[in-house]
């Protein structure tokens, strides 16, 4: 059994021994507002493929993360929260104090223009995450 699948299976069979309630996975995605309005006027369809695009981007490079893994095994239930940054600058800023407070995530930059649109948080326990994000005030 695979390393991070196995420490994700003893992490939720302990759990369940110890009658305790299951964390609740959260993949948090922060998406530039300034681009549904003018000049930009990005299409709503646009907009969801970034934040498709960021999305799965995140779950692709955090595969082997235990929460990706518990996140990904219970694809009936997974949880996404979708939260707005108003421009690209406070996009960037973010991305920047994520990095420095370690929280895995990815910046999606639309290509050709290299334009940043969309930040996908792997899957994190709801409360680990939300305070953090709380800081920047994107919960109103």
């Amino acid at each position: 059994m695979h390393r991070a699948a196995s420490a994700a299976f003893l992490l939720s069979r302990k759990m369940a021994a110890s009658s305790a309630e299951p964390q609740v996975l959260v993949q948090y995605l922060v998406l530039r507002k300034d681009l549904s309005q003018a000049p930009f006027s990005w299409p709503a369809g646009a907009l969801v493929a970034q934040a498709c695009h960021a999305a799965t981007a995140a779950l692709h490079i955090h595969r082997d993360h235990p929460h990706t893994a518990a996140y990904l095994r219970e694809l009936g239930r997974m949880r996404k929260v979708v939260l707005e940054a108003p421009d690209e600058a406070a996009l960037k800023e973010l991305a920047g104090s994520l990095r420095q407070g370690n929280v895995d995530h990815t910046l999606w930059l639309e290509q050709p223009e290299d334009i940043a649109t969309c930040i996908a948080l792997r899957p994190y326990p709801k409360e680990e995450v939300s305070q953090y994000l709380r800081k920047f005030r994107l919960f109103k």
